[in-house]
């Protein structure tokens, strides 16, 4: 069974495949596609009011164009101080065109004047698949922690340099590799969905 993931970003699409099966119980190959190789995928505007919604938008698009199964996942940072926002504008809070350091810097302003304990904060991933029968099933995974004051780290992207582990002093900037995919909100989430794919008839 091919399997598309439904992600322009080729170290992410590296990244997730290696929490996938190579089979199902069953004995079943299972092949993760990506964009490139079935030439692409024109998404439709991902303005859902919630994160799974914007995870289906691009699944459902990309196994209407591919006739594959597709796998898609959509990231929000939810901080409890400014009532669960950046949420689903995670991406693009401080505006457009997209770009972290500008959405660091505002988010560091937001919570300016608050200490640690105040500035509680969690990532939250929605993994969605799509199979060509239209059958859909979303896998969540939460990582909760801290923003901190400052930027730290480099290993990360986006929020990481802000966001303190919880149960760690650790940014997820300040990760391995290893220990990132051990622990983030995209890998319990992915987890979920392994388990799943193991399953398949």
């Amino acid at each position: 069974m091919k399997i598309l993931i439904a992600t322009s970003n080729l170290h992410k699409f590296n990244e997730i495949i290696t929490m996938l099966p190579p089979k199902t119980l069953a004995g079943e190959p299972l092949e993760y596609v990506s964009l490139q190789e079935v030439g692409g995928i024109n998404f439709p505007p991902e303005d859902g009011n919630t994160l799974a919604v914007n995870a289906q938008i691009k699944a459902v698009a990309a196994m209407r164009q591919s006739g594959l199964a597709a796998l898609s996942d959509d990231t929000g940072l939810e901080v409890d101080a400014l009532q669960g926002a950046p949420g689903v504008h995670t991406a693009r809070y401080a505006g457009e065109p997209p770009d972290p350091a500008r959405n660091n810097q505002k988010l560091l302003q937001e919570l300016a004047g608050l200490f640690l304990g105040k500035r509680t904060a969690r990532f939250r991933t929605v993994a969605c698949l799509t199979l060509p029968s239209g059958e859909t099933i979303y896998f969540e995974g939460v990582l909760e922690g801290f923003i901190s004051f400052e930027l730290r780290g480099t290993n990360g992207f986006g929020y990481d340099p802000l966001f303190i582990v919880k149960g760690t002093r650790k940014t997820m900037a300040e990760m391995t590799a290893d220990e990132k995919n051990k622990t983030s909100h995209r890998a319990r989430a992915f987890e979920k969905a392994a388990a799943y794919l193991l399953k398949l008839q």
